[in-house]
């Protein structure tokens, strides 16, 4: 495990160990967003372009990505990792489920008795509702990823709001909760959408560490990126969509489970890493 020193960045290995940890929010633990408060708690990001301090970014600027330094982002139930004084990871995957790569990374799971986070598309939630329920069987946590993938940011309020809603009826039909987490396609979102969601009862839900997986990559170049990034509290994000070429990504989770386990690190759901439920 490795993390950066607070003030010169020169690496060094560590296992997972405390760090400073704030006050309760919307009803779930406040986070140190170290992208906000000054660049020298930001752990290095190999597949991200570092962000610098809140001054030296210019106003209105748009940044994609799950360091995306808006200004707002505290005043809301909306997180892109998870606190720092607890030795935890969580896994997410995104746009399922489907019929091929989601029973994969389920019997993965299985067999290291390692729960994780579907964020599903409604569309993919009506096709293949016996996955779904597998999914919600076994344990794991199901989020709302909207209905059919759109950019947020580029859609009206009443199709933002019906994506949501949809989707969270397909899925209170099939597993019977709505879902609390919400993760928007793309990351990309709206301050007044993120108001609206947590008026909801939702917390919209980023990543600190994109695998980006859905570029076929192979497994040891997807282990290499989580372990080069990985830090307590960390949100990984892969996928496990239909079409997609994610073989490499299954064959991942055989090497980044047993190696983050060797070094202490425990893998739990987004309700138990923000100590909430997983439903609204």
């Amino acid at each position: 495990m490795y993390y950066f020193h607070l003030q010169g960045r020169s690496p060094m290995p560590a296992f997972f160990q405390e760090y400073p940890y704030y006050y309760l929010q919307h009803g779930v633990p406040e986070l140190y967003y170290p992208q906000y408060r000054g660049a020298y708690y930001l752990p290095f990001q190999t597949n991200y372009n570092h962000v610098l301090p809140r001054s030296y970014v210019r106003e209105g600027q748009n940044i994609r990505g799950s360091w995306t330094p808006f200004s707002w982002v505290e005043n809301y139930a909306y997180a892109f990792s998870g606190p720092y004084n607890k030795a935890e990871v969580a896994l997410t995957f995104d746009d399922g489920p489907d019929l091929v790569f989601t029973p994969l990374i389920l019997d993965k799971l299985k067999n290291y008795g390692v729960k994780a986070t579907f964020f599903l598309l409604g569309e993919n939630v009506e096709k293949y509702p016996e996955v779904v329920k597998r999914i919600a069987v076994e344990g794991h946590v199901i989020g709302n990823h909207t209905y059919n993938h759109p950019n947020l940011t580029e859609v009206s309020d009443e199709e933002y709001q019906s994506q949501l809603q949809r989707t969270d009826k397909l899925i209170q039909q099939l597993v019977g909760y709505s879902p609390k987490f919400f993760r928007p396609s793309y990351g990309a979102i709206k301050e007044n959408q993120v108001k609206w969601a947590t008026e909801q009862g939702m917390m919209v839900i980023q990543w600190s560490i994109d695998t980006l997986d859905w570029q076929g990559l192979r497994a040891e170049e997807i282990t290499d990126t989580v372990m080069a990034n990985v830090l307590p509290g960390s949100i990984i994000l892969q996928h496990s969509g239909p079409g997609g070429k994610l073989q490499g990504s299954v064959d991942a989770l055989d090497r980044i489970i047993p190696q983050l386990q060797s070094k202490e690190a425990r893998f739990v759901t987004l309700p138990t890493m923000f100590g909430t439920t997983k439903e609204k």
